[in-house]
């Protein structure tokens, strides 16, 4: 049977709307319109997750990993200040949120900045258990913020949110990635050591029992095992 296109995008209208992006950051309480302080992503059409943890594209999405940095323009934050990100629709899917940042030598727009084992946790929203039942704070939110480090010393930074979305996650590579990095400048900074480390991608395998879990069927007094390093506090 040959499906008509009106069908077809009958069909798929559920699959895209069920998926989203992080094309806005927030700062000084105002969101920016889309990819302007926020490299634009593969996925701005068709909300389509990463799957893989190890591709090159794990680490930001670029659309393009070349050009897409430089085009991107840089936002001034202060540390300490409240920060952000907001949704292109409601995160839908049940699924564990967290902010990293890295330096970005020599600047926040170069292509190849934040390569390396430089990355850090400073956020992060994880599933929890409240009456037996595994609950997803980070489910159905418009936007979100939190807070720069106050001690985080001055520099160029890249901040990539990541959504992991656990809905189908009880395969490898079920999990979805839903991820962006915003271009930022820290000033105001203190002289805090960010930590602990690591790099992106490299940070996992995929196999965690944070990323691949049946999270329809847990055990008993089930505590979920946030994936990566802990969150540094600054």
């Amino acid at each position: 049977m040959r499906l008509s296109l009106a069908t077809l995008a009958s069909i798929a209208a559920p699959l895209v709307a069920a998926h989203y992006t992080f094309p806005d950051f927030i700062a000084n309480g105002v969101a920016s319109a889309d990819w302007v302080y926020i490299r634009e992503t593969a996925n701005h059409y068709s909300n389509a997750p990463v799957t893989s943890v190890t591709d090159p594209e794990f680490r930001c999405y670029e659309l393009d990993l070349v050009n897409t940095a430089g085009s991107t323009q840089t936002m001034t934050v202060s540390a300490g200040s409240t920060v952000g990100f907001k949704e292109s629709q409601a995160v839908y899917h049940p699924g564990y949120l967290d902010i990293y940042m890295s330096p970005a030598a020599p600047y926040a727009n170069f292509s190849q900045a934040a390569t390396g084992a430089t990355w850090f946790k400073v956020f992060e929203m994880p599933p929890v258990m409240v009456n037996g039942q595994l609950t997803f704070p980070s489910e159905n939110l418009q936007s979100f913020t939190f807070a720069i480090p106050k001690s985080l010393p001055s520099g160029q930074y890249l901040i990539r949110v990541e959504h992991i979305a656990l809905h189908a996650a009880s395969t490898y590579q079920g999990a979805q990635f839903y991820i962006s990095c915003a271009q930022v400048n820290v000033v105001n900074g203190g002289s805090g050591t960010p930590g602990p480390l690591v790099s992106i991608p490299g940070v996992y395998t995929g196999r965690e029992p944070g990323i691949m879990l049946n999270i329809y069927s847990l055990p008993a007094g089930y505590e979920y095992p946030s994936p990566g390093p802990t969150v540094w506090q600054g």
